[in-house]
């Protein structure tokens, strides 16, 4: 090469010097300086060549280079070198890809790092392996990318040329993993299938017209083994008749990628014929064509199909010799069958078996009853709910007669196993007169039935009129008495009246009018000795005072009796509270009070009701009963507030003193009538030794008759 670079420049420069002759015709000089310079012009001339060379050789290589990288950069597979340690020392974009990191960041990163921990062991033997061999080597292994996901990978790897580095092709595979797993998984379920198929199934070569594989249920069949059937053809095992059959089924086969055998008969190893259905096909595997050969066995249909020709016989003789009309329409709407006794219905209809069912619908009713007979039939035949209508009567529309049906469908499944619907139907004109006869009969019958019920009931309503009359003569009776009752307590109660009036009239006549006379009496020798006698006018107004003091206290006792203060400003327990110590020291009876608080939620009506019942059980303890204590007490539930005086004196003919037997005894009455104005119960109870106990019980909510004699003047008993 450095020769030819040099004769080059030597010719070049040649050809400047010829230039420079002719433009300045110099004489030529043969010195020694003239040599140098021709010399180093020619070395120059030279170099610049050279220098051409290597830029171009350069830029030949910069090209090369930009080329190499494209081409490693953009590669479908990843490209990664590594040092001895497994760090990653380049990486093109593929293999930054799959490992998922970014290329910058992948430098001086470990690669075993990003294999999974179960061949990270693997990994580095491997790697170990590429250095000691310095030969091609390739392994799988599994990466593990986002610390979950697993990629299954194929490193191919070899040593550099300094032999401190190996550069690793790094291939996805999972995808063909997963498709040779798809592979594997479907061989074996084809195996399985080819095993445990309960049809027998033979693989033929289509060249030489062999069998080259029988599946169990083959073998069972016909009992012969695996090895007997392999290498045979199909007519070696009486599958077709000779060597011509067989022959003529390949031949179809050809032309046809299908063939069917029906109603072939198998004779198996122990002499057993089997009837068998043969499906041939064509077909390839692997590139390969082969024959499959199905074999069912149809020896139970054959039994079936003669089970239904003869349940269909027996279905037809049971049609058409039953009593009633029947007649059969099948899915597909036509009239399927029709016994003797239905012809009659169809005698206008021609023809009539095979003939739509809507046309002959239509044919003998009126359009809106034939549509809805057809309607009720297709829901029938597709829902299977039977339908039943005891008393059909239209007339028709062929002969115009008023007819009268009954008729029920049903779907069954039919001898051929098609689903129809079966229709019974049978005229019930004369059964519909006898019932007509027999229900005027029944009328009548019904008819004496009722008159002998309304004579034994007016029987009943005289002997209820007797009874009546008896007991209104009872309750006129009652009601005379209780007028005289009534009658007797009104004079009772004026009587009573009067003698409180008179009391009260003596008491304010005796004992008022005196005290104000003698204050009046004393005011008028006040008035006159006031200026005559001042030494006894202090004790002349005292004694003034006095009488005045006494008549304050009286007025107040009356009032007190009348109705207490006491009663409306606390309430019922210090109302009685206070009557009862006033009792007890007026009468020298020992009084006693139990109550619950409770009881002070009552309203004004109720409480002066209680008291008054309480005042009046008092006064008669003083004034009948004799005794020595008497105890009150106050309870309340959650319906009503019961009160209880019983004191320990001499008993009472408790019926006598409630009926108004004897004389004044009002005080009872009394109380019974103030609790029942509040719907209240009043009961006594007096037994000798015992003393006298009173019940007064007040239901709790509105008072219904209100209590306006609750706060009337106290009666006399």
């Amino acid at each position: 090469m450095m020769a030819d670079l040099y004769d080059r420049a030597v010719a070049q420069m040649r050809t400047q010097r010829k230039s420079q002759k002719s433009k300045a015709k110099l004489p030529k000089s043969e010195t020694d300086p003239q040599r140098l310079l021709h010399e180093l012009q020619v070395h120059q001339v030279e170099l610049e060549l050279q220098n051409d060379e290597l830029r171009k050789t350069r830029d030949e290589m910069e090209a090369g280079r930009d080329k190499y990288s494209d081409l490693y950069d953009f590669a479908p597979i990843g490209y990664l070198t590594l040092d001895r340690e497994g760090t990653i020392a380049e990486a093109n974009l593929a293999g930054a890809s799959l490992l998922g990191v970014d290329r910058a960041a992948l430098m001086k990163r470990r690669f075993g790092a990003f294999v999974s921990p179960a061949d990270r062991a693997a990994f580095a033997a491997f790697l170990q392996q590429v250095f000691e061999t310095k030969a091609r080597e390739e392994c799988d292994v599994r990466l593990l990318l986002n610390s979950t996901e697993l990629v299954d990978v194929r490193i191919r790897a070899i040593v550099s040329s300094t032999a401190q580095a190996c550069r690793m092709a790094v291939t996805d595979i999972t995808e063909h993993n997963r498709a040779e797993a798809k592979v594997r998984v479907s061989e074996v379920r084809y195996r399985r299938l080819f095993e445990a198929a309960h049809d027998g199934v033979l693989i033929l070569d289509p060249g030489t017209r062999k069998i080259t594989d029988a599946n169990p249920f083959m073998t069972s069949l016909l009992g012969y083994s695996h090895a007997q059937f392999v290498g045979k053809e199909l007519f070696e095992i009486g599958l077709l008749k000779d060597e011509a059959a067989n022959q003529d089924m390949f031949q179809k086969l050809k032309r046809n990628p299908e063939v069917v055998y029906e109603d072939v008969r198998l004779e198996s190893q122990d002499g057993r014929h089997r009837e068998v259905e043969v499906v041939a096909n064509l077909c390839q595997e692997s590139g390969h064509a082969v024959i499959h050969c199905n074999i069912r066995e149809i020896t139970q249909r054959k039994q079936v199909e003669a089970v239904l020709r003869r349940n269909e016989a027996l279905f037809s003789a049971l049609i058409e010799q039953a009593p009633v009309g029947i007649y059969v329409v099948s899915a597909r709407w036509c009239l399927l069958q029709v016994n003797p006794k239905a012809q009659p219905l169809f005698k206008n209809i021609r023809p009539l078996i095979g003939q739509d069912f809507s046309r002959i619908l239509h044919a003998l009713w009126p359009e809106r009853v034939a549509d809805q007979i057809a309607k009720r039939f297709r829901h029938t035949l597709k829902t299977g709910e039977p339908y039943q209508l005891p008393d059909f009567a239209e007339r028709r529309r062929d002969t115009g007669v008023k007819e009268l049906y009954e008729w029920q469908i049903q779907r069954v499944t039919l001898p051929a196993g098609e689903q129809g619907v079966v229709c019974f139907f049978s005229n019930i004109a004369k059964r519909k007169q006898a019932e007509e006869a027999q229900r005027r009969l029944a009328v009548v019958a019904a008819s004496n039935r009722k008159l002998e019920r309304e004579i034994v009931r007016r029987q009943v309503v005289e002997e209820a009129l007797r009874k009546s009359e008896q007991h209104q003569s009872l309750l006129l009776e009652q009601s005379r008495v209780m007028q005289e009752q009534l009658r007797r307590l009104s004079r009772q109660t004026l009587t009573a009246q009067e003698e409180e009036r008179r009391k009260i009239s003596r008491e304010l006549h005796d004992v008022i009018a005196q005290t104000l006379t003698a204050i009046n009496i004393r005011l008028a020798a006040l008035k006159k000795g006031a200026s005559l006698n001042t030494k006894d006018l202090g004790r002349d107004i005292v004694q003034t005072q006095r009488l005045v003091e006494k008549s304050v206290d009286i007025v107040y006792q009356f009032a007190r009796e009348l109705r207490p203060a006491v009663l409306d400003d606390l309430g019922l327990i210090p109302a009685l509270h206070a009557y009862m110590e006033s009792f007890t020291t007026r009468t020298g009876i020992c009084a006693s009070l139990k109550a619950a608080a409770k009881v002070e939620q009552l309203d004004s009506s109720r409480s002066t009701v209680l008291f008054r019942v309480a005042q009046e059980a008092l006064t008669n303890v003083f004034r009948h009963a004799q005794a020595s204590h008497v105890e009150v007490s106050l309870q309340k539930s959650r319906q009503s507030i019961c009160m209880r005086i019983t004191d320990d004196g001499k008993s009472f003919d408790v019926h006598r003193a409630l009926n108004g037997e004897g004389r004044k005894r009002l005080g009872l009455l009394g109380m019974r009538e103030r609790l029942e104005m509040i719907d209240g119960c009043f009961d006594v109870e007096s037994a000798p030794g015992k003393g006298t106990t009173i019940v007064a019980r007040i239901p709790l909510g509105k008072v219904a008759r209100g209590g306006g004699l609750a706060g009337s003047a106290e009666a006399t008993t």
